[in-house]
């Protein structure tokens, strides 16, 4: 029952504008909460030896990702998943950056004393995380067309580059939890207008 809730692109439309509310709402409040504060420093303050494979994984919630990813579903000869795939990773960059200007949240540095920053100083604003959201709209559209064994590579990409922001120092968790819900949502209202659910595809 829940696979089928899922499914719906109405549900998931609902749940990811809800999830973008309510940490929008929390993330407005300008300070950070105990509980947040020590999730960041146990991602932030993992070895700096795995800066280099997160970066690389990182690299899957750029913007660049965007048509690299359809471009290899349109290749595969998929071109529906591809112009959907474009579609979901562009909107979401755009609408993080525009949920950036309306809640104003700086990055960690700015709020967290002894934030380690990784690589090249992000800038703008923290609150939501452009990448998450990208890695998430991405892998929501993809999923229902993987095998089981895919499918799991996928969700362990899309968690590792959420993460990968948090030890980059560039987010807070809060900021990649609207990410995550902002590519929900994206996705789904991307996939509404078909009318129908997504299929998932099982291997035997």
């Amino acid at each position: 029952m829940a696979v089928e809730l899922l499914a719906d692109p109405r549900v998931r439309l609902g749940a990811g504008a809800a999830g973008v509310l309510i940490t929008a709402h929390a993330a407005r409040v300008g300070t950070v909460g105990p509980g947040e504060a020590r999730a960041f420093r146990a991602v932030n303050g993992l070895p700096d030896s795995l800066y280099p494979p997160l970066w690389l994984i990182m690299q899957f919630g750029a913007l660049g990702a965007v048509p690299a990813v359809a471009g290899g579903a349109w290749l595969a000869g998929d071109r529906r998943l591809a112009a959907r795939l474009l579609a979901d990773g562009s909107a979401t960059w755009a609408l993080a950056k525009l949920v950036k200007r309306n809640v104003q949240r700086p990055r960690p540095a700015m709020l967290l004393a002894g934030a380690h920053g990784r690589g090249r100083p992000p800038a703008g604003l923290g609150y939501l995380s452009g990448h998450a959201g990208v890695a998430t709209a991405l892998g929501a559209a993809t999923l229902p067309h993987l095998s089981p064994a895919g499918r799991a590579a996928t969700l362990g990409i899309m968690s590792a580059v959420a993460l990968s922001r948090i030890y980059v120092g560039a987010h807070l968790p809060l900021d990649i939890a609207g990410g995550i819900a902002l590519g929900i949502a994206v996705d789904a209202a991307v996939a509404l207008p078909t009318g129908q659910a997504d299929s998932r595809r099982d291997d035997q």
